[in-house]
């Protein structure tokens, strides 16, 4: 396999995890709720030229879709970084970049749940394992802390956040649409900025100035149309469960960005957590046999 196939997920994760320092970056710049819905306004008008005819031409297929396709603009646009921006409110990038890694794991947990998928030994050791590994990022070092549910809030959002995520992805999977890929996106993109906009008027509706529109051009641009084009042409050169592992790098890309452009550092905590769960994370793509054998034909008494 050409080695300039894996640019393109490198480049995906590299751009997300770059935005999980921008996620910090918008803290008292601009308020969530704008950047949230401006992002993908911007989004929008740079893709309506390109995608907009497309669209036309799939409209009897989108009014069939529409309430699939509005619930994933919920879930994968609308609340996934909707959450992320309030979370860096509370919570450093480092942490971000390690719970957002999270979501290749919990995709698989939930599609052992939703999609009926038999669960696999890395599915289950590795979610125990990358369990350990949150917890011990959750409670700074100290789990036991976490029964007396003294956990950052930005952290708890986060985690949510990579839930919404992950049920985003099951939900793409289970409901397979006759869409391109860039139409399904626009029409997703449509429906997060109409639900977004609510809280967008209720404010503080942040003016856009020379001090937060790059923030805006980045989210909207980059880590909304630049990484979608490049996980497309991933998943298609080298296959969806191989891009997903280049996610394992989005912690360790999170932090060196956070710690050239924001000063964090890392604290023991952190590598223990990080470490566990990353752990965790690559047994559940690796170790995919299944717990239970799948019963043979003779086994359910046909010929």
């Amino acid at each position: 396999m050409p080695l300039l196939y894996f640019l393109a997920p490198l480049g995906a994760v590299l751009i997300w995890s770059g935005n999980m320092t921008i996620n910090q970056l918008t803290v008292g710049a601009i308020a969530p709720s704008s950047i949230a819905f401006l992002r993908w306004v911007l989004a929008l008008a740079v893709l309506t030229p390109f995608v907009l005819p497309a669209v036309w031409r799939h409209r009897q297929a989108l009014k069939r879709e529409w309430p699939k396709l509005a619930f994933l603009g919920l879930l994968g646009m609308a609340m996934w970084q909707g959450l992320a921006y309030v979370a860096a409110e509370t919570t450093s990038a480092t942490n971000m970049g390690i719970l957002a890694a999270t979501v290749p794991l919990l995709t698989v947990l939930l599609s052992a749940l939703i999609l009926r998928e038999p669960p696999s030994l890395g599915g289950v050791v590795g979610g125990l394992v990358a369990l350990c590994g949150v917890a011990v990022l959750l409670g700074r070092g100290d789990p036991l802390s976490l029964l007396a549910l003294d956990v950052s809030l930005g952290d708890a959002l986060m985690v949510v956040a990579a839930t919404c995520y992950a049920t985003y992805g099951v939900m793409l999977k289970r409901w397979q649409m006759e869409l391109p890929p860039w139409v399904m996106l626009y029409v997703q993109a449509v429906f997060a900025t109409l639900l977004l906009l609510p809280g967008y008027l209720l404010g503080p509706m942040t003016p856009v100035d020379a001090g937060n529109v790059w923030l805006i051009a980045y989210a909207g641009i980059p880590a909304s149309i630049i990484t979608t084009f490049l996980w497309m042409r991933a998943v298609r050169q080298i296959g969806a469960s191989k891009a997903s592992i280049f996610l394992n790098l989005m912690p360790l890309f999170s932090a060196i960005i956070a710690m050239l452009f924001l000063g964090e550092r890392l604290a023991s905590w952190h590598l223990l957590g990080g470490g566990l769960t990353l752990v965790g994370v690559i047994m559940a793509q690796t170790l995919t046999q299944p717990l239970r054998r799948s019963p043979q034909p003779n086994e359910q008494g046909q010929p």
